[in-house]
C-alpha cells in the first residue's frame, strides 16, 4: 500500500517552466549561444547547475564562464519575477489535492531539482508550509534527475520504503528518476513543460481532478 506521495515542484505545483525558459533564453542571448527548443526541453527536471554545466560543455563556453555564477543570476531573475507578479497561482487543482491527501494522513514531500531559495519562495508564496514539512532540493543530493537520488532521499526523510511512494512528475527526467527509485509514478502532462515523454509513468493525467487519492494508495 502507498504511504507517501512525493511532488515535483516546477510544472506540477507551479506552472513555472515558461518563466524559467524566458529567463534562461535571456541568458543564452547574453552568452551569445543558440539553444534549440528540443535541447532546452531536454533539461526540464534537471538541476540548474547540471543544466548549465552541460550547456557549458556542449556550447564550448570559456573557462571564465562559471556555472554557479549563471545559476545565481538565473535564480535572482526568477525569484524577482515571481515576487513582482500579481497573478502567479498554483496549478489548478493541485492545492486542493494536496490538502485532501494531508487531511487523510498521507505523508507528503516536495522533491525539486530547484535550488532551496526558489523552493522556499514558492512554498511561502502559495502557503504550503504545513503540507510539505519535508522539502528536498537539488542542492541536497549528488546526482540530478534522471538519477533517483532526490526521491530516495525524500523516502528516507519520510521514513518509508521507496515501494510505498508515488511520485508526481511532469518531466521525462523526473519519471525516469522515480522509476529508478523503485517508486510508482504519475506523469502530469503540462503542455508548458515541452513535449515530455511520460510513457514510463504508471499513469498519465492532464489535470488533478482526474485522480482520486483512494485509488492512488492502492497502486
Amino acid at each position: 500500500m502507498i504511504k507517501a506521495i512525493i511532488f515535483d515542484m516546477d510544472g506540477v505545483i507551479i506552472d513555472s517552466e515558461p518563466i524559467h525558459k524566458q529567463v534562461e533564453k535571456s541568458i543564452f542571448e547574453r552568452l551569445d549561444i543558440e539553444v534549440s527548443e528540443e535541447e532546452h526541453n531536454s533539461y526540464v527536471g534537471k538541476t540548474s547547475m547540471g543544466m548549465w554545466n552541460e550547456i557549458k560543455i556542449k556550447h564550448n563556453l570559456g573557462e571564465d564562464i562559471l556555472a554557479k555564477e549563471i545559476v545565481r543570476l538565473e535564480v535572482d531573475r526568477y525569484i524577482k519575477h515571481l515576487l513582482a507578479s500579481e497573478d502567479i497561482k498554483p496549478i489548478s487543482g493541485v492545492k486542493e489535492f494536496v490538502n485532501e491527501l494531508y487531511i487523510n494522513n498521507i505523508k507528503l514531500a516536495l522533491a525539486s531539482s530547484a535550488v532551496r531559495r526558489s523552493i522556499e519562495t514558492v512554498i511561502n508564496l502559495f502557503e504550503l508550509e504545513e503540507y510539505f514539512a519535508i522539502r528536498i532540493s537539488g542542492e541536497d543530493i549528488k546526482n540530478s534527475k534522471p538519477c533517483p537520488d532526490i526521491f530516495l532521499e525524500a523516502a528516507k526523510e519520510l521514513g518509508v520504503n521507496p515501494i510505498e511512494c508515488v511520485v508526481i512528475e511532469d518531466s521525462r527526467n523526473g519519471v525516469i528518476a522515480a522509476k529508478a527509485a523503485g517508486m510508482k509514478c504519475i506523469g502530469f502532462k503540462n503542455p508548458n513543460s515541452g513535449d515530455q515523454d511520460l510513457s514510463r509513468a504508471d499513469r498519465v493525467i492532464d489535470c488533478f481532478s482526474q485522480i482520486d487519492y483512494k485509488k492512488i494508495i492502492e497502486m
